[in-house]
């Protein structure tokens, strides 16, 4: 347990630079996603292919990982629109509803009662949320995208949760990334239709900061993410994802100087979320039962 919540953390801290990155790259968030996703696409298919990791998947499992990718791809779009409608520390604070979020959507996909610990938890996110966005109103358009952002993130957990049992994670990683961009490029036509963006192609250090965050911040972060969700709750992992903001608004800071435009009640509000976070990793340690181990 212990092994998957510091390569939990890991992951986390990646995505940490997911915002700054997002902001950094000059295209908008449709045409941003799709060329992510198109640069990891490729680079997993040759690189699985050079290790003779790829596996085959049955049509009908294949169809449920992409549909899964596809969900992730949307979040990916919702959290970078509102990058581009706020900034790095809105989209960012926003992920920190997943905690309550996953308390309440996890049990109407397990069919279980919700956990009264898991939502006190949630609600200590949900207050630091409502803090920090109470001087931010105007950022309102970023605020509700982000929330939608945040939302996506939580279905596509508890998703994974019920899929995952039957492939090796590599695997997974493989076919939801390469369904999410299928899925993306059938999508993408509409949604350029109702958001036009004159620029398609990414130009001079657009591509450097892609290739970092397709390498590093999906790549990379997913398979260490996978493999801790096999061992650790989907509320556990949304609890544990708060700390992204954590992560990219201190970048955000120190490349953009964006807490020069934030007032004492962002700090407080953050206290909240990193209680509800402390709280449930102290729980987690005192659980002394044994968890199945994660299949490579």
């Amino acid at each position: 347990m212990k092994g998957a919540l510091i390569r939990l953390h890991i992951a986390v801290f990646l995505w940490g630079f997911t915002g700054v990155l997002g902001r950094a790259i000059n295209l908008n968030e449709g045409w941003l996603v799709w060329w992510r996703m198109f640069i990891t696409v490729v680079s997993l298919w040759v690189f699985f292919y050079f290790l003779n990791r790829i596996r085959a998947v049955a049509f009908k499992d294949f169809l449920k990982i992409a549909a899964i990718g596809t969900v992730l791809s949307l979040h990916w779009l919702a959290f970078y629109g509102s990058i581009k409608y706020s900034n790095v520390s809105i989209a960012l604070t926003c992920l920190s509803t997943t905690g309550l979020m996953s308390a309440v959507v996890e049990p109407l996909f397990f069919r279980r009662r919700i956990n009264v610990y898991e939502l006190v938890l949630g609600l200590f996110a949900l207050g630091g949320i409502i803090i920090i966005y109470a001087t931010n109103l105007h950022f309102s358009v970023g605020i509700y995208i982000g929330l939608v952002a945040a939302l996506l993130t939580v279905i596509v957990s508890v998703m994974n949760k019920k899929l995952i049992s039957g492939y090796a994670h590599d695997t997974i990683t493989l076919y939801q990334l390469t369904g999410g961009f299928v899925g993306l490029s059938i999508l993408l036509p509409f949604y350029n239709m109702l958001f036009p963006s004159a620029q398609h192609i990414p130009q001079q250090f657009d591509w450097l900061w892609l290739i970092i965050l397709s390498w590093f911040c999906t790549i990379l972060t997913f398979i260490l993410y996978i493999n801790a969700l096999k061992q650790v709750s989907a509320f556990t992992v949304n609890l544990t994802l708060t700390l992204e903001p954590v992560y990219g608004i201190i970048l955000a800071f120190i490349l953009y100087k964006e807490n020069e435009t934030l007032s004492r009640y962002f700090y407080f509000g953050f206290a909240l979320i990193f209680i509800a976070v402390i709280l449930q990793m102290l729980r987690l340690l005192k659980d002394k039962r044994k968890l199945p181990v994660s299949t490579l």
